[in-house]
Parts: structure tokens; C-alpha cells; sequence
């Protein structure tokens, strides 16, 4: 959970920006986001073999960039 204490002469708006930072860096609106419909068995596996393939692909394009 995440959590900020407000300062003595801290305005709500810098508490706020802090807190949606905290929020953000914890990654709950993206859990949130990911639980927020049902997801089939099938959908799941679909996302995370997608998931991968990005994520090799990212990694394989990585050494290209620097030669």
C-alpha cells in the first residue's frame, strides 16, 4: 500500500503528485488495469507468449543499436 505523510507547510497538490508517483512506481493502476476484466485461460497464455516475443525482440534489437 502506498502511503505519504503529509509535511507541515506541504501543500495538498505536491502530496498528491508524490502520492500518484508512489502509486505509479508500485505498479497498482497496472495490476489494477490487468485485473479489471475476467481473462480466459487462452486469452492469458495469448498475452504472455505476445509478452515474450516482444520481449526477445527488444533484447535482439539491443546489441544492434550499439555496433
Amino acid at each position: 500500500m502506498a502511503q505519504v505523510i503529509l509535511g507541515e507547510d506541504e501543500l495538498l497538490e505536491s502530496a498528491l503528485r508524490r502520492f500518484k508517483r508512489k502509486v505509479s512506481g508500485a505498479g497498482i493502476f497496472a495490476d489494477m488495469k490487468k485485473n479489471r476484466h475476467f481473462e480466459t485461460p487462452a486469452q492469458k497464455r495469448k498475452r504472455k507468449e505476445i509478452a515474450r516475443h516482444r520481449e526477445r525482440r527488444r533484447m535482439r534489437n539491443r546489441g544492434k543499436r550499439f555496433n
